[in-house]
């Protein structure tokens, strides 16, 4: 049986972290955006904030407008990021908790107990015709409430596996294992998985061997490695990295 293909979201937020640093135009994550392309991304994601600390309104104007990839749009389930969302109409918009307080998003929306606010906001991202995924941890209750909400899409948050897989090998396959439990749940129930946070070089590979996770969205660690390798070549060994994987499971389960 042939391997499922795995897309590649490139999330360029910090490029916006450090043009906001200085208070001018460079540099310019919508130039990000096109290098990602070219470099072999299936996707570009954005995280517009309610203190918008990294990528700005015009960013995403810029981003609808300039780029021919789809857009996931992350966002707080708030009134005024439904407003932008409805006026933009990107491919997606990842449902994520927001904290003023957290440097970046860390762990995932309780859906299971948060259904009643979330739902209106699904309901109406579906009507508009945009994907609406789920950013949660790797908890089948928040999978399934996800599901009883309408959302077609979890995004699995992987950062608790990255932080595990530092400390040790045992932590990290403690971790990896609730993901793919997570994974196979999800296609047992019939929604697209995603998974991504913290992912890097030494990490990508054991998530992208699932088969039933069809996209990463990989971000703070590509814009770090660029500092020393530069963005597209950053991108591209990810993209490597990923599809070895990838392929290497597949030959396994057929072997």
């Amino acid at each position: 049986m042939p391997h499922r293909s795995l897309r590649l979201g490139v999330n360029i937020d910090h490029v916006a972290t450090i043009r906001n640093a200085r208070g001018g135009p460079h540099p310019d994550p919508v130039r990000a955006a096109r290098l990602a392309a070219d470099a072999g991304a299936d996707g570009i994601t954005a995280h517009l904030r309610e203190d918008r600390r990294h990528i700005t309104d015009s960013d995403i104007e810029r981003l609808m407008h300039d780029i021919a990839l789809p857009l996931n749009f992350e966002m707080a389930a708030t009134d005024e990021m439904l407003g932008i969302a409805l006026k933009h109409r990107p491919h997606a918009a990842c449902l994520v908790p927001e904290r003023r307080e957290e440097r970046t998003t860390e762990g995932g929306l309780d859906v299971a107990r948060g259904q009643a606010h979330l739902r209106p906001y699904v309901e109406a991202l579906g009507k508009a015709g945009i994907r609406v995924s789920m950013f949660i941890e790797a908890d089948p209750r928040q999978l399934d409430a996800s599901r009883a909400l309408g959302a077609p899409v979890v995004e699995i948050h992987t950062g608790a596996y990255c932080h595990a897989a530092l400390r040790s090998a045992a932590e990290g396959k403690r971790e990896l294992d609730r993901i793919v439990a997570a994974a196979a749940h999800a296609e047992r129930i019939g929604l697209e998985c995603h998974a991504g946070h913290g992912l890097g070089f030494d990490t990508v590979a054991p998530v992208a061997a699932i088969a039933s996770i069809a996209e990463l969205n990989i971000g703070h660690f590509l814009i770090g490695e660029a500092v020393f390798s530069g963005l597209d070549s950053a991108i591209r060994r990810m993209r490597a990295l990923m599809d070895k994987a990838r392929a290497d499971s597949a030959g396994a389960r057929s072997a």
